[in-house]
C-alpha cells in the first residue's frame, strides 16, 4: 500500500518539479513565519502570546522573512534537493540563518523598534535553522522509506542483515545498502571500544563470536562480512563463523577492488574463490615487471581463456605499447576486448582470431606485430575430456606450443612464457603428458638456440574460479538444490586464484633464464570434500539438505597432484613464491622434425592404443591410469 501511495505522490511531485525553487521558497517562508510566532510563544507565554505584540509586528515579520529569503537565494539554499539533504545543506542553511538573523536584528535596532523583544530577534535564527532542517530531513526520511517500500515490492521479501565489521567499511556499507531495500539490524566487531555503540544508527551487538547466538540471529536472513582491510586469516575466520549459522553469507569487495575502482562498498557479493583461499597477497617486483612490459608490444595466445584473460588485464595495467589478443573463440575474444576497452580506453589492442595449430598464421602474426613478449596460454586442459580426445590434446598442447615457440624464435621475441600445470608431473592422463611434452620441447629448443629468445615454462596447479574448475560447478549444483558431486572423499588439489596465478606468471617472466621451468608456491593442498562442505554452508544450507555424492575418480584423474617429480630438484629464485625446477629427464627420444611430422599426420587419431604408446615413448614418466 505504501509503495502505491508513494508512486502516486511521485506522479504529483513530478508535475510540480519545474517550479521547485519558487515552491521551496514559499514553504521556507511559511516555516520562517511559524518560527517567528514560536519564539514569541517561548518568550511571552501562551496567555499574552498575541495581545503583547506591537501593532507593527506583522510588518516587521514580513520584512524579516523577506531578508531571509533574499539571503537564501544568494546562498543557493533553494537549489538543494530535499530528498538528498546532507551535512552540506545543513551547513549552508546554518550560515544563511546566521547572516539573515544578524541583518534583521541590526535593522530592527537601527529603526528603534523597541517593542520587538530582543529575545525574539536572538532566538528566531536558531528556531528557523531547526525548523528548516527538520522539514528537509523529515521529507528525506519519508522519501527513503517510500523508496525502500517500492524496492521491497519489486524485489520480494525484505532482506535483513547482520554485518560482521563495524569499521569505516561497515558504516559506508549501511549507508549504501539500505537504499537497495536491505534492513541492517546489527553489527558485530571484536574492537572493545565499539561495543554497545551505534554506527550509522545501527547498534553494535557483540563480537564476531556472538554471531552464533540464537537471539541475535532471530529475523536475520543474510550475513555480510565487511572486513576489506583485514588480513586473510581474519577474513577466513569471519567467513567460517558466518557460514556456521546456516544463513547465506555475502561479503564486501576487497581492498584491491575498492582501490582500483572496479567495485563499490555497497555492491555486496557472494563469497569468491579468493575469499576461500585466503592467502597473503602476492607481492611483485613492480619495478621489474613494469620495466619488462611498459611501452612494449605483448602477445597473449588463448587471450580469452580464464588465465589468458587475467594475464591480459594485468599486462594492460603496466602500460604496454600494444597488446595483441590471439584467440580461437570469437566470443571469448570479443568479451576480453570489451573488458580491456572499457578499463583501458587508450591502450591499442590488436584482435586476432587464430589457431595455434596453424603455424603459418602464427608466424605471419608475430612477423607483423613484432612482440617483445609472448605468453602462451592457449591449451586444452579438461582432463576427462582430453582422455576421450587425446589426439586433439596433443595437437593443441604440443604442436601448438612448438608452433608458437618456433614463431617466437623466428620473430626475435625477447621472452616466450609457456603456461604449464602440476599435472605434468608423473602424468597419469593425456592432458598432463601433453603439457610435460610441451615443457620438454621448450627445453630442447632453448638448448638449440642459446642466443635466441628466452623460452621458459611456469607450472602451477588448479585455478579457483577458472572455466571448468570446481567452484563454478559446485555453485551451480547448490543453486539447483544439489547434490554436489565429488569424485572421491580423499581427493586433494593445489589451488590458487586467477589473479594470484597471473601475477606470478608475470614475475617469472621478469626473472627467468631460457630453458627454466618455474614452479609456483601453491601452499598446502586443499581437500575437495572440505571445499564442497564450506560452499554448502556459505549458501545458508547444510549437507543434509543439499547432499554430497561421490562419483569415483574420472579417467586419468589422480587422488593428489604433485608440483615436482620424484627425481627433480628445485632451486630458490629471487622471489619467495617461485622455485626453479631442475628437471632430470633424458630428453625427447624423437627428433623435433619427426615429432612434428607425426603430430601433423592423421596417424595418431585412429588408434588410441598406439597413440598412448607413442606418448609414453615421448614422455617416459607417463603412466596411463588404469
Amino acid at each position: 500500500m505504501s509503495g502505491l501511495l508513494w508512486r502516486r505522490l511521485d506522479a504529483v511531485l513530478a508535475r510540480w518539479r519545474p517550479h521547485r525553487r519558487p515552491i521551496t521558497l514559499a514553504i521556507d517562508a511559511l516555516i520562517l513565519v511559524a518560527c517567528w510566532n514560536a519564539t514569541y510563544l517561548f518568550r511571552i507565554g501562551l496567555d499574552r502570546w498575541w495581545s503583547a505584540r506591537p501593532s507593527y509586528d506583522a510588518a516587521v515579520m514580513a520584512a524579516v522573512v523577506a531578508v531571509y529569503l533574499l539571503v537564501f537565494l544568494a546562498a543557493g539554499v533553494p537549489r538543494g534537493l530535499w530528498r538528498y539533504t546532507g551535512f552540506g545543506d545543513v551547513q549552508r542553511i546554518a550560515v544563511a540563518c546566521a547572516v539573515a538573523g544578524a541583518i534583521s536584528a541590526l535593522g530592527v535596532l537601527m529603526a528603534q523598534l523597541s517593542a520587538i523583544p530582543r529575545a525574539v530577534l536572538a532566538l528566531h535564527p536558531l528556531a528557523s535553522l531547526v525548523g528548516l532542517c527538520m522539514a528537509r530531513l523529515v521529507y528525506r526520511m519519508l522519501y527513503e522509506h517510500g523508496h525502500a517500500g517500492r524496492s521491497a515490492e519489486a524485489a520480494g521479501p525484505v532482506r535483513s542483515a547482520l554485518v560482521l565489521g563495524a569499521g569505516e567499511a561497515g558504516r559506508r556499507l549501511i549507508a549504501g545498502i539500505q537504499r537497495q531495500g536491505w534492513l541492517v539490524l546489527g553489527l558485530l566487531d571484536d574492537d572493545p571500544g565499539k561495543q554497545h555503540s551505534r554506527i550509522a544508527g545501527v547498534p553494535v551487538l557483540g563480537t564476531l563470536e556472538d554471531v552464533r547466538r540464537p537471539e541475535l540471529l532471530a529475523g536475520i536472513t543474510h550475513l555480510i562480512v565487511a572486513l576489506p582491510g583485514a588480513t586473510p586469516a581474519q577474513r577466513r575466520r569471519a567467513i567460517a563463523l558466518a557460514s556456521s549459522t546456516r544463513r547465506p553469507v555475502f561479503t564486501v569487495p576487497s581492498v584491491d577492488e575498492l582501490r582500483d575502482g572496479s567495485a563499490r562498498i555497497e555492491r555486496v557479493r557472494a563469497i569468491e574463490p579468493d575469499d576461500l583461499l585466503g592467502r597473503d597477497p602476492v607481492q611483485l617486483d613492480e619495478a621489474g615487471v613494469a620495466a619488462l612490459i611498459g611501452g612494449r608490444t605483448v602477445l597473449v595466445t588463448g587471450a580469452g581463456g580464464s588465465i589468458g584473460a587475467e594475464l591480459c588485464r594485468r599486462i594492460a595495467a603496466y602500460g604496454p605499447a600494444r597488446l595483441v589478443l590471439y584467440e580461437l573463440s570469437e566470443f571469448a575474444l570479443y568479451r576480453i576486448e570489451q573488458q580491456l576497452g572499457e578499463a583501458h580506453p587508450r591502450l591499442p589492442l590488436v584482435r586476432v582470431i587464430g589457431d595455434v595449430k596453424d603455424a603459418a598464421h602464427l608466424r605471419a602474426t608475430l612477423r607483423a606485430q613484432r612482440p617483445a613478449l609472448v605468453f602462451h596460454a592457449a591449451a586444452f586442459k579438461h582432463v576427462p575430456l582430453m582422455e576421450e580426445n587425446a589426439w586433439a590434446a596433443l595437437q593443441n598442447n604440443v604442436l601448438g606450443t612448438l608452433n608458437a615457440a618456433r614463431a617466437a624464435l623466428e620473430a626475435g621475441v625477447e621472452r616466450f612464457v609457456l603456461i604449464s600445470t602440476d599435472k605434468a608431473v608423473n602424468p597419469t592422463n593425456v592432458m598432463g603428458a601433453s603439457k610435460r611434452a610441451a615443457e620438454m620441447l621448450l627445453s630442447r629448443l632453448a638448448a638449440e638456440h642459446p642466443q635466441g629468445s628466452r623460452l621458459i615454462a611456469v607450472r602451477f596447479g588448479n585455478v579457483l574460479g577458472s572455466s571448468g574448475s570446481v567452484i563454478p560447478k559446485f555453485k551451480a549444483q547448490i543453486a539447483r538444490g544439489g547434490p554436489v558431486t565429488v569424485t572421491h572423499p580423499e581427493i586433494t588439489r593445489f589451488f590458487m586464484t586467477i589473479p594470484e596465478a597471473a601475477r606470478l606468471v608475470l614475475q617469472a617472466a621478469a626473472l627467468a633464464d631460457s630453458g627454466q621451468v618455474y614452479v609456483l608456491d601453491m601452499g598446502e593442498p586443499v581437500k575437495i570434500l572440505a571445499l564442497a562442505r564450506q560452499m554448502i554452508q556459505l549458501s545458508g544450507q547444510d549437507e543434509a539438505e543439499v547432499g554430497i555424492v561421490f562419483t569415483g575418480l574420472r579417467p586419468g584423474e589422480k587422488l593428489y597432484e604433485e608440483l615436482l617429480a620424484d627425481a627433480d630438484r628445485t632451486l630458490p629464485s629471487a622471489h619467495p613464491r617461485l622455485r626453479i625446477a631442475q628437471l632430470q629427464d633424458d630428453g625427447v627420444p624423437l627428433s623435433l622434425e619427426d615429432l612434428e611430422a607425426w603430430l601433423r599426420s592423421d596417424a595418431g587419431g585412429s588408434d588410441p592404443a598406439a597413440l598412448r604408446a607413442a606418448l609414453q615413448r615421448l614422455v617416459p614418466e607417463y603412466r596411463p591410469a588404469g
